[in-house]
């Protein structure tokens, strides 16, 4: 049960999808022998039961922080297949898990601010934008995505970092367009903004209800809306005041 939560726990909170998680967990748990294993799994919480025992066994983990980390993903998918395979007993897997969950794979936030700003550039030219306009998308959505990781650091609710962030957009690209320094205000948020679009969550939402998970589905869907509502509104406050 250890092992299959926790497993579960690395994956929901390194941005896998909900049914995957699941069938990662029944299959550590067949691999080990447990024939009767279900599992319940929301974006917010993973519920495990075995009922080859007596009394029938059921622990709740609650998620609270996720992100995106696909490697981890893909190294718990690494261990789920070799305890499948045979080659790891269970204290082994939790040993291999727990050394991924304690690993820091993640970027560094400097080399993820530096990523966020030329994506913003590259988004620009692909959107048939003006090479005069890169330099100012590369700096406003470097900013941007700045903004959004320090306010959520101060206040840790998504929708307030990603607003601000998005009015800091607006701001930052028409004082570009204001200062000469650029030609196309469309095209320069456009860009600027690209980082913060959470492409992730709308795939996950899609790919949850085409396989059955509508729970998991309709609230990634609630939440990847409210993270496009809270962008388009930052920016349509900066574009009112002009």
């Amino acid at each position: 049960m250890e092992v299959c939560l926790l497993a579960g726990k690395i994956m929901l909170q390194s941005g896998a999808e909900t049914y995957r998680v699941e069938d990662t967990m029944e299959r550590i748990a067949r691999a080990f022998g447990v024939r009767e294993a279900h599992c319940f799994v929301t974006p917010t919480g993973i519920i495990f039961s075995i009922e080859s025992t007596e009394p029938t066994k059921t622990k709740l983990v609650r998620i609270t922080e996720r992100t995106t980390d696909l490697h981890k993903v893909a190294l718990v998918n690494g261990v789920s297949r070799r305890i499948t395979n045979g080659e790891l007993d269970i204290e082994k897997a939790f040993r291999a898990l727990t050394e991924v969950e304690e690993s820091q794979l993640t970027y560094s936030t400097k080399l993820q601010i530096l990523a966020a700003a030329i994506a913003s550039g590259c988004f620009l030219i692909m959107f048939n934008g003006s090479w005069v306009d890169f330099l100012p998308a590369f700096i406003t959505g470097g900013l941007g995505f700045t903004s959004v990781i320090y306010f959520h650091r101060m206040v840790p609710i998504k929708f307030i970092s990603e607003f601000i962030g998005s009015i800091i957009i607006g701001i930052l690209s028409y004082l570009f367009i204001h200062m000469g320094m650029g030609v196309e205000l469309d095209k320069i948020i456009i860009g600027s903004v690209m980082p913060l679009v959470p492409g992730l969550l709308l795939t996950n939402a899609v790919r949850d209800l085409m396989a059955g998970h509508l729970v998991s589905g309709i609230s990634k869907g609630a939440e990847a809306l409210l993270t496009a509502f809270a962008i388009g509104s930052g920016i349509a406050v900066v574009l009112s005041f002009l």
